[in-house]
């Protein structure tokens, strides 16, 4: 099934997300070449792409897992949390519909 992973980032943790990307990265290619990645990216801070110092409020994450439990363990291992770059995370059912 597929699960939106909706994360917070700290206020100010720009720096340690990154210091942290290049990890995160490899976990969302590797979900990826799984065959398991739908989509993945960050919320910037302010209406652009690259958002430079102002940084982002989070990320969101739809990928493939066998159940819940698996989804919310594969996202408390993520380089970002572990580092402290999220606040919260919440993990969702989702359902594809286009």
């Amino acid at each position: 099934m597929l699960y939106a992973i909706n994360c917070e980032e700290m206020p100010g943790a720009l720096e340690k997300r990154l210091a942290n990307r290049p990890a995160h990265v490899a976990r969302l290619k590797q979900l990826q070449a799984d065959g398991r990645l739908i989509l993945a990216g960050p919320h910037p801070l302010i209406d652009a792409d690259d958002p430079g110092p102002a940084g982002f409020s989070g990320s969101l994450i739809i990928a493939e897992f066998a159940s819940r439990e698996a989804a919310i363990a594969w996202a408390s291992e993520d380089p970002y949390c572990t580092a402290g770059v999220f606040t919260s995370v919440s993990v969702k059912p989702f359902k594809r519909v286009f």
